[in-house]
């Protein structure tokens, strides 16, 4: 019976999810609270989401912190020279600029938001590209794929959930899969510098002067990649910021539309660029060598910048508050998590799920869980939302998994492998920023995306295989 609820409590929540009828918030709230009492044991929901809180809240401090450090970081300016090195390197060559795409979205995907990766990215490449008349799919293509592999950060998201659904640290998680998801970003690049050969020989190379006609298109292409703010609002009428005229004059007001990072906001802290990027340098490397838990690290690290960067406390209280979106809606995720794990383990519905699995399962695949999760990982974080995956499956598959003597770090490691695939899921609001300012209709994106990525996923799974994450 428990089995049964259990399928029953997971497929609930997904089709609401998937259905768009309760946000991830509330379904992980209010739909496990109500099994909880269908199955007789409303009187202990309380026990269980205090266990689950305890056990998740050095994950929600490190999202937290973790979301105001890089937000601060692209207030002030520190990831701009890196977009217009990238630009001045791509100049009107197809290979480089499709590489660039690449390149620039690993980057900014730094900050672990997917929609501010794209809007930076498009606004900072669309001009070349149409200027061109190259393949959009190709642009939105890479730069899902990059930023899908970025997106395994401890504090993109998919990490965090794992972690926190299987109740294991998420620099345990990360850490040692450093090795093959930069097997995966190598292989983006690879990929990049193949269809950027391609768009070269079916479209030659130029000078610069000859695809940015006047000065002042040549300036709003610069200014367009002068700084890694968060652009403008659509123009009225202009939906997601795009357009659709083909004319010159249409050109025109393209590029002026796509010049929405601002090289003079008023954050810009060019004095500081040299301790800003040493204090991130610095994080980064502490994190890697685990001096510190990351929670830890990243309220270090974020309180720092504030008070460095803006030492008037107005100024910090602003900051804080244009980021407090991103931050109360992830951490708000994570406690809202602890509901879902908390019942599904507490009331007894994973083991039984998990039993039942196991008897699925061959007996001869049950050491190779790992392996089974990371290819599932593929077609079931398309098919479904990264909240559905990591606290309604995975949970499931490690239960099943540690029957066999598969741990749950492996577990969650390989759960990580079908993020590229995952970054153009159509149930990723952030694809959905991509294709808009690029003006690609998502069929298509679809189309070209799909096996590229599939294949990028592939080529992780093997280097985590190969590198004994896995």
């Amino acid at each position: 019976m428990l089995t049964i609820l259990g399928f029953a409590m997971i497929a609930t929540f997904l089709v609401l999810i998937m259905m768009k009828k309760m946000s991830p918030i509330a379904a992980l709230v209010l739909i496990p609270a109500a099994f909880c009492v269908f199955v007789g044991k409303g009187a202990k929901l309380g026990d269980y989401v205090i266990d689950g809180v305890t056990g998740l809240a050095p994950t929600a401090a490190m999202l937290m912190f973790a979301i105001v450090y890089f937000g601060v970081m692209i207030d002030v300016g520190l990831f701009d020279p890196i977009v217009r090195g990238i630009l001045r390197f791509c100049k009107a060559d197809p290979m480089r600029i499709v590489v660039g795409t690449a390149v620039l979205a690993a980057v900014v995907s730094l900050d672990g938001d997917g929609s501010t990766t794209f809007m930076i990215t498009v606004s900072a490449m669309y001009p070349l590209y149409k200027r061109l008349k190259m393949s959009l799919v190709v642009m939105t293509g890479v730069a899902a794929m990059a930023n899908g592999v970025m997106n395994t950060l401890p504090w993109g998201g998919p990490t965090a959930r794992a972690a926190t659904a299987l109740k294991v640290d998420a620099g345990d998680v990360f850490v040692p899969m450093i090795p093959a998801l930069a097997v995966g970003l190598v292989a983006v690049i690879g990929l990049a510098y193949v269809l950027g050969v391609r768009e070269r020989r079916r479209l030659g190379t130029l000078a610069l002067d000859e695809v940015l006609v006047t000065e002042k298109e040549t300036e709003t292409v610069l200014v367009g990649a002068g700084g890694t703010g968060t652009p403008d609002s659509p123009a009225p009428g202009g939906g997601s910021g795009t357009t659709t005229g083909t004319t010159t004059g249409s050109d025109d007001a393209d590029d002026e539309r796509f010049a929405a990072l601002d090289p003079d906001r008023p954050t810009l802290r060019p004095r500081l660029y040299w301790f800003n990027a040493l204090l991130t340098v610095v994080l980064l490397t502490a994190m890697i060598m685990e001096l510190l838990p990351i929670p830890v690290l990243f309220l270090l690290g974020a309180a720092l910048a504030l008070s460095v960067n803006f030492p008037h406390i107005p100024d910090q209280k602003a900051r804080l508050a244009a980021h407090a979106d991103n931050v109360l809606n992830v951490s708000g995720m994570v406690f809202a998590a602890a509901v879902f794990t908390g019942v599904l383990q507490g009331t007894g519905m994973v083991d039984h799920m998990a039993t039942w699995m196991v008897d699925v399962i061959p007996e001869a695949m049950g050491p190779h869980m790992a392996l089974v999760t990371g290819v599932l990982s593929l077609p079931l974080t398309y098919f479904m939302s990264n909240d559905g995956f990591y606290f309604g499956v995975l949970p499931v598959l490690a239960e099943a998994g540690a029957a066999h003597g598969v741990t749950p770090l492996e577990m969650a490691r390989a759960s990580l492998v079908g993020q590229p695939l995952h970054m153009s899921s159509p149930l990723v609001p952030a694809v959905y920023v991509l294709v808009g300012m690029a003006k690609v209709e998502f069929g298509d994106h679809t189309r070209f995306v799909v096996k590229w990525a599939a294949a990028t996923c592939l080529v992780i799974l093997g280097a985590g295989i190969l590198f004994g994450t896995i």
